[in-house]
């Protein structure tokens, strides 16, 4: 008998982390220290509190130096980094490092001070992970039930069980796999859920799994 699939859902606990960074020098060295949770939270915060929105805004670092610091060429080389390739919180971080280190190489590379107020403040983010009482035993129930769960477990399933967990891929293809869906899998593994808002997204799983959903 297939394993059957058990929504979970998460609670999130945001934290102040104490450290904040007025220039590009110490973003470099802050994102270089910080705990991974950290660089989870600025690249992840706007799906989590603007799933509605579409498309996403850029991750935090972006977000700053565009704003804060009025660089709008290195924010753009921020910005770029594509989120969806990457399978853990140690090559996301590294990828940032990258650009900022080669920004800071630069020999006309400026590297002023944001307006007081203004400074970049590192924050992290502590997951309670919960159960829910949906299970899933077969494609048609999975189908119906991701109809009905929270947009939580969605982005649990999908975002944090591949990139935080470092489960190299997201909880639902991993599932679709083990059962012998190994094509339905595949479409779900290549969806870029950064691109659409978490209902998008949600229709969207809903709309791939119903062709595979045998009458």
């Amino acid at each position: 008998m297939a394993k059957a699939f058990h929504f979970l859902t998460r609670l999130n606990l945001v934290e102040l982390l104490g450290r904040r960074a007025k220039n590009v020098q110490e973003l470099f060295e802050g994102i270089r220290q910080v705990p991974g949770a950290s660089i989870y939270y600025h690249t992840h915060r706007f799906i989590q509190q603007h799933h509605f929105l579409s498309p996403e805004p850029p991750n935090d670092f972006a977000f700053w130096v565009t704003n804060s610091l009025g660089m709008d060429k290195l924010g753009e080389r921020l910005a770029a980094v594509d989120t969806v390739k990457f399978r853990s919180i140690g090559g996301l971080r590294e990828s940032f490092l990258a650009i900022l280190k080669s920004f800071l190489e630069e020999r006309n590379a400026r590297n002023g001070d944001c307006q007081e107020g203004e400074e970049f403040h590192f924050m992290s983010c502590r997951t309670f992970i919960l159960p829910t009482r949906f299970v899933a035993r077969d494609l048609g129930e999975f189908k119906e039930i991701v109809q009905k769960v929270s947009i939580n477990s969605i982005y649990f399933h999908m975002f944090e069980a591949k990139l935080r967990l470092e489960k190299g891929e997201n909880d639902f293809s991993n599932w679709f796999e083990e059962i012998g869906e190994k094509k339905l899998a595949m479409e779900i593994s290549r969806l870029d859920p950064y691109t659409v808002t978490l209902e998008g997204l949600r229709k969207t799983i809903v709309q791939r799994v119903s062709r595979h959903v045998k009458d």
